[in-house]
């Protein structure tokens, strides 16, 4: 191959200092060396780089397109050589979390800013889903850590010693109602049958291959699927469904009156929120959040609970 590295280092050098003589002095190189090796770059290539006939020697069609398809080479390369090196440390070149949606990305913001303290130059890919949805993201390879995964996970997690799980928090739930609901007027406690009359609002479960999780839905019930729990609390301030949302999330409606409790004799069922990683990943950015995922306030933070 006649197109080197090197040879796109002279052509780079000499654009950004503007002569050979200046490309020369910042490669530690002779003049004369810089000069042979853009002629032997022409030879090898059957073709003029640069347009001599002016004062100056300038790039031609040619020279300017091998140029910039040099530079997105050269920062490849050098790419490259930072994530051999990330590696040999101990540090991931990427790190790749799925959060499920009952975590809002505000609030891992803080923990973020965080890890770039650390300055390993791990890349984060942070993506959401949806109760099963993040354990399949995890068993499919496409997440190295599950944060707030719902309930205990597939058979495949809790019975093989590849994944290991850690109990990370739980949700104080609350049955909320639009004033306007039929629901709202209807004295405490509510029974299933007041409730099962009713739509439901619910986010919908993003897996594809597990079994679909449901919770808080009573049979033959009404639903109204939404994407995202911020769409389940703009569907319930709309008076459209009823059904259970994050106490922190509604205390501003409820305060408000934009949402009315309501009393119910059937609670929201339980679960217990995790995070999860696979038993084989030794990675430094993975233990790192591993570390700050067990402090107790910002398990509460991320998991929208006061202190």
């Amino acid at each position: 191959m006649n197109l080197t590295l090197e040879a796109l280092q002279i052509l780079d050098a000499i654009e950004r200092k503007g002569s050979f003589a200046a490309a020369a002095a910042e490669l530690d190189k002779v003049p004369s060396a810089i000069t042979y090796s853009i002629r032997k770059l022409e030879d090898d290539l059957d073709l003029l780089l640069y347009d001599r006939r002016g004062h100056r020697a300038k790039l031609t069609t040619a020279g300017r397109e091998l140029l910039t398809q040099g530079r997105h080479l050269l920062n490849a390369a050098e790419e490259l050589e930072q994530r051999v090196k990330r590696t040999a440390t101990g540090w991931e070149v990427e790190l790749r979390i799925v959060i499920d949606g009952i975590i809002e990305f505000e609030n891992l913001l803080p923990l973020i800013h965080e890890f770039e303290q650390q300055a390993c130059g791990t890349r984060l890919r942070i993506s959401q889903e949806v109760l099963s949805g993040v354990w399949e993201s995890l068993l499919s390879g496409r997440s190295d850590l599950a944060i707030g995964a719902a309930y205990d996970g597939p058979d495949t997690i809790r019975m093989h010693g590849d994944y290991q799980t850690r109990l990370f928090g739980t949700i104080d739930w609350v049955f909320a109602v639009a004033p306007q609901h039929p629901l709202a007027k209807v004295p405490d406690p509510l029974t299933a049958a007041m409730v099962q009359g009713h739509r439901a609002i619910a986010v919908g479960d993003t897996g594809r291959n597990l079994p679909a999780i449901t919770a808080g839905l009573l049979t033959g019930q009404d639903t109204l699927t939404v994407p995202s729990l911020q769409a389940k609390l703009a569907a319930q301030l709309a008076g459209l469904g009823c059904g259970h949302l994050p106490r922190m999330m509604a205390a501003p409606y409820l305060e408000s009156g934009a949402l009315v409790e309501k009393n119910t004799l059937e609670t929201r069922p339980g679960g217990n929120n995790r995070i999860a990683w696979r038993s084989t990943d030794k990675g430094k950015a993975l233990h790192w959040f591993l570390q700050r995922l067990a402090d107790p306030a910002i398990q509460r933070k991320l998991m929208g609970n006061p202190a």
